[in-house]
């Protein structure tokens, strides 16, 4: 059985465990667990992946929502959707429409398929969903940034007051743009986890992502996106180094590890 479902979740916090690249889970004090991007094929070439075996056996996991914010791959599973759905029947997926299109085509019903976009709000039992843009649609021109390939979105949960931002893979300069900040600002999450790279031109770059957290006025983050593939980690301790002493609080979920956090507690702690 996996922690997180033993796991007892204080009133008005969040347990969050994480396994690697954008793949976490959350556990509100209610007990609803919800997904994100989960992403663990047992196929792990040794040249290719940082572990030989995936750190979460779908089935042991009870999950009653699925959330996608994009339909690569790595974020976007099928391999991982359907140990869940076969698990779990009753578990509902949401996303935008190539994701939700995508699984239809596959055979998942659609009565368990949700196609959001960004602006809209759902409440997934006592868990309020906020949908936003992680890439503009349109790309960014005057950057010489093309429109995304498919659509990019990222979500604000709120569980009863303690607001978590999952930034999916945002545009590099998101940090640089109102119009993308001011709708996750809006709903003002404590907690951001965030995708950065030091090097690849399509994330945040390590600054980039440190000044995301501090204008989007985040109590702490947690850097996302690494662990996972050989050619395309990097050192969390290099990006929580960034962070202003005044700033954010960086913390680090340690591979399969999982975080307890309250907006209104005076600390956070990792549950080992």
């Amino acid at each position: 059985m996996n922690r997180l479902t033993t796991l007892e979740i204080p009133s008005g916090a969040v347990g969050i465990q994480w396994f690697g690249q954008s793949w976490f889970a959350f556990k509100d004090a209610q007990g609803t667990v919800l997904q994100v991007d989960p992403y663990g094929p047992r196929t792990r070439p040794a040249d290719e992946f940082i572990h030989p075996e995936s750190p979460l056996d779908e089935a042991t996991l009870p999950t009653d929502f699925v959330l996608l914010t994009h339909v690569h791959g790595d974020h976007t599973c099928l391999e991982s959707i359907f140990r869940i759905h076969n698990a779990f029947p009753a578990t509902q997926f949401l996303g935008p429409a190539e994701c939700t299109d995508l699984l239809r085509r596959q055979g998942i019903p659609a009565s368990l398929l949700q196609t959001v976009s960004a602006g809209e709000t759902r409440w997934l039992k006592g868990v309020q969903l906020h949908t936003v843009y992680a890439k503009p649609p349109a790309g960014l021109p005057a950057e010489g940034i093309a429109p995304p390939d498919v659509e990019h979105l990222g979500f604000v949960l709120d569980c009863q007051g303690t607001r978590v931002y999952i930034s999916g893979d945002p545009v590099q300069s998101f940090s640089q743009h109102e119009f993308l900040l001011a709708p996750v600002r809006a709903h003002q999450p404590q907690l951001g986890l965030l995708t950065t790279h030091p090097t690849e031109g399509e994330f945040p770059l390590l600054d980039g992502s440190v000044e995301m957290a501090v204008k989007l006025k985040l109590q702490a983050a947690v850097p996302a996106h690494y662990a996972c593939f050989v050619r395309r980690t990097y050192d969390p301790q290099q990006w929580a180094a960034r962070f202003p002493a005044d700033g954010p609080t960086p913390l680090l979920i340690p591979y399969g590890g999982v975080l307890v956090f309250r907006a209104d507690s005076p600390g956070w702690k990792t549950a080992e």
